[in-house]
């Protein structure tokens, strides 16, 4: 059967090696500034019977298949009475199946009810990942995120209590120079009302394509040097106040400096490592380096 296939695929870095299942093309919302990732992608779902053809096939090579990710860039946005016979199907044919993860974003979340949430969690949904990328409001606005951070918040909150672990990102340079304490500390304050399970930090880079590149070659948004990120980075987690346990990560290709571990416990040892960047750049990864 002919399988129609999108032209790159992306998944978080977590979800290397595992089943990477296509069951919508796209994203619903697409209108982020800053990013270009589905621009030559039509948002569409895939039909049912090329999603259980794929997972039967799969199936028939490696039933012993532990982690599935579905793709693309906000699957969660499929009403619940679709999700539920796609994870039936996952569930029937790899007996191992511990995790589903999925992109969400606050709306489509938000969208479902506590009730759905627990169903798809009980069905090993058990790890979505949302970008906050901010938590302040003005910025989030600017980019077209499509939801600000109260929302976000409720969005993570509500998954986490229905027994969805949430990974949530924030994206350094953002706010540039004018916002970026502003950025720092907005964002550490939403993301620790979330408490998520998983924190990560990315470094923006500029896309052409996107609205933001555009801004930028107007004169309307200067991107941050190396230095500022840092320091945007080290506000960031010295606001951090989470409950815990949270894995802290910065070791996206896009980042200056990777930096790991775990929160609360290890905030003390992580600022030292920011503040050794912030002392001695020979340590920070060189431009040349950075990747998406």
């Amino acid at each position: 059967m002919y399988m129609r296939r999108p032209p790159i695929v992306i998944r978080p870095p977590s979800e290397a090696g595992n089943f990477l299942l296509q069951v919508t093309y796209g994203c619903s919302h697409n209108h982020c500034a800053f990013c270009a990732t589905y621009s030559f992608t039509k948002f569409g779902r895939r039909p049912f019977d090329e999603i259980a053809s794929e997972i039967e096939a799969t199936a028939r090579y490696n039933p012993n298949l532990r982690r599935v990710f579905l793709c693309d860039g906000d699957a969660m946005v499929l009403e619940t009475e679709e999700l539920v016979p796609i994870l039936d199907l996952l569930n029937d044919n790899f007996p191992r199946l511990e995790r589903v993860g999925i992109y969400a974003n606050a709306q489509n979340m938000l969208a479902k009810t506590s009730a759905e949430l627990e169903l798809l969690s009980s069905k090993k949904l058990t790890l979505g990942y949302l970008g906050l990328e901010s938590g302040n409001d003005e910025i989030l606005a600017s980019m077209r995120k499509g939801a600000n951070g109260d929302e976000m918040v409720e969005a993570v909150r509500r998954a986490q209590a229905a027994g969805i672990d949430m990974s949530v990102i924030v994206l350094l340079g953002l706010g540039s120079y004018a916002l970026s304490r502003e950025h720092a500390t907005d964002s550490a304050s939403v993301a620790s009302r979330m408490n998520p399970r998983y924190l990560s930090a990315l470094t923006l880079m500029l896309l052409p394509k996107t609205a933001l590149y555009q801004r930028h070659k107007r004169g309307e948004f200067e991107v941050m040097d190396s230095r500022s990120i840092l320091q945007e980075l080290r506000w960031f987690l010295a606001g951090l106040e989470v409950e815990g346990p949270c894995v802290f990560r910065t070791n996206h290709a896009s980042n200056y400096l990777p930096v790991a571990g775990n929160l609360p416990e290890d905030k003390e040892r992580m600022l030292a490592i920011i503040d050794r960047g912030l002392s001695d750049s020979s340590i920070l990864r060189p431009e040349s380096r950075r990747a998406l």
